[in-house]
């Protein structure tokens, strides 16, 4: 399938928030609590990710003119990366990944860091990202990951 990867608008914010809320609940829920899920979902409402485009760089991936997939940078750090669950697994977050990369590169980047799930810990890895560390807020464990950038 063909994927269009552009600039987020103020215009994408609930679509982008149903993409979200799509994942957390269909996809996180094999490796969290419905109470983790739940929390973490507060953060991605359409008046937060409005919030969000205003302090990072936000992508989307379309496929037939939906919002299908959303990533950010947040400097050097990967941020709210998900993929709706139907389009898992045909490539549109390795493109998604490819786009930021290139982003980080052209900034002058040499690391790349993400705070990955549990469920997306294997997904990153795949992708040449090397665990650092668990972190933990309260029953949340967060894997944070590092690849380092070829300038």
């Amino acid at each position: 399938m063909d994927y269009l990867i552009r600039n987020a608008t103020n215009a994408d914010a609930p679509a982008i928030s149903r993409t979200i809320l799509n994942a957390l609940r269909e996809s996180n829920v094999q490796d969290y609590s419905a109470e983790i899920i739940e929390q973490v979902a507060q953060s991605f409402s359409p008046p937060a990710i409005l919030h969000l485009l205003s302090e990072r760089q936000v992508l989307v991936a379309t496929a037939c003119s939906h919002i299908v997939a959303t990533a950010s940078l947040d400097n050097d750090i990967v941020r709210s990366m998900f993929v709706d669950p139907r389009y898992q697994g045909k490539g549109v977050g390795r493109r998604l990944m490819e786009k930021l990369q290139s982003l980080a590169i052209n900034a002058g980047l040499n690391q790349l860091r993400v705070p990955s799930s549990i469920t997306a810990e294997g997904f990153y890895a795949s992708l040449g990202f090397e665990k650092v560390r668990d972190e933990f807020h309260g029953a949340e464990r967060t894997v944070i990951m590092a690849k380092a950038l070829k300038l």
